[in-house]
């Protein structure tokens, strides 16, 4: 009864996004394959039931990720003049075809989160600065697959 109610009212898992039939074979378009936003996204396309193919095909889709980058930017220093607080951008930029249409034209979105650095603790920062760079990607690919999910 409760699976009934749940899936009648569109409810689904966290990271699972049904995707339109047209994805059912997908290709990832990229340069560099191994970005944390390529690989999150080929893993949330496989968990969404999506085979994800190796090469282009007609009679699937294309998700082509024209730039995908992660940029620093200094927001405070010390009175030594050293950075104390960094601002981390992930911006991506991707178009989406499916059946021999471009669905998606070329979009960007981006996801910033602001991080302290303190020298004292360079280990534990560049970790944290890693896990927040992986937090981003994951983000970013929540956004491409809800805008593709909600294509009809």
């Amino acid at each position: 009864m409760v699976a009934v109610l749940l899936a009648s009212c569109g409810f689904h898992l966290q990271g699972r996004h049904p995707l339109p039939a047209a994805f059912a074979y997908t290709y990832v378009d990229t340069t560099d394959e191994q970005t944390d936003f390529v690989q999150d996204l080929r893993k949330a396309l496989i968990s969404s039931g999506v085979k994800v193919i190796r090469t282009e095909g007609s009679s699937g889709a294309t998700i082509s990720v024209h730039e995908d980058e992660l940029t620093e930017r200094i927001l405070s220093v010390s009175a030594r003049n050293i950075p104390t607080e960094y601002e981390i951008t992930y911006r991506v930029r991707f178009s989406v075809a499916a059946g021999g249409k471009t669905v998606i034209d070329k979009e960007e979105i981006s996801a910033s989160r602001d991080v302290t650095f303190d020298e004292a603790q360079l280990l534990a920062k560049e970790r944290e600065q890693e896990i927040l760079r992986e937090a981003l990607a994951r983000d970013l690919v929540a956004l491409v697959m809800r805008r593709i999910a909600a294509l009809p």
